[in-house]
């Protein structure tokens, strides 16, 4: 594929909510993971678990991938791997939140409004994803 000889600009204002969307995520999931991570696990974690049927002694698994993901999103060569990597892993939230039956706005959901936030923040920042989704005003 041939680049374009166009180059599309992201205005200031655009990178700026982009950056604090991404910040907004990366803080989110960067406590996520290290709150899986530390030992003993804290009731919160403890609790989440056991109400989703996970098993306690995944909280690691789960916590490397979540942290490697999110570390991928930050750097802007390898954001949209991680973006990617962590659009599955929400999606992994959202069917085990529908598994077990939890309310669909509160905790379906919450993942989902998650990735709106990530990938939005991710195209606001990154001219790579305006030239690959191009919204027209006409």
């Amino acid at each position: 594929m041939q680049p374009t000889s166009q180059t599309i600009q992201v205005s200031k204002g655009a990178l700026w909510t982009g950056r604090i969307f991404s910040a907004l995520i990366v803080l989110f999931l960067l406590m996520d993971s290290v709150m899986k991570l530390v030992s003993p696990k804290p009731a919160p974690v403890v609790d989440a678990f056991t109400h989703l049927g996970w098993p306690i002694g995944s909280a690691f698994a789960l916590a490397c991938i979540l942290l490697i993901s999110t570390i991928l999103y930050v750097i802007p060569i390898t954001s949209v791997l991680g973006a990617i990597l962590l659009t599955g892993y929400l999606g992994g939230a959202v069917a085990t939140h529908m598994r077990i039956g939890d309310p669909l706005f509160s905790h379906i959901l919450f993942p989902v409004y998650m990735g709106i936030l990530l990938w939005g923040g991710l195209f606001l920042r990154d001219p790579r994803l305006k030239a690959l989704i191009p919204f027209r005003s006409k």
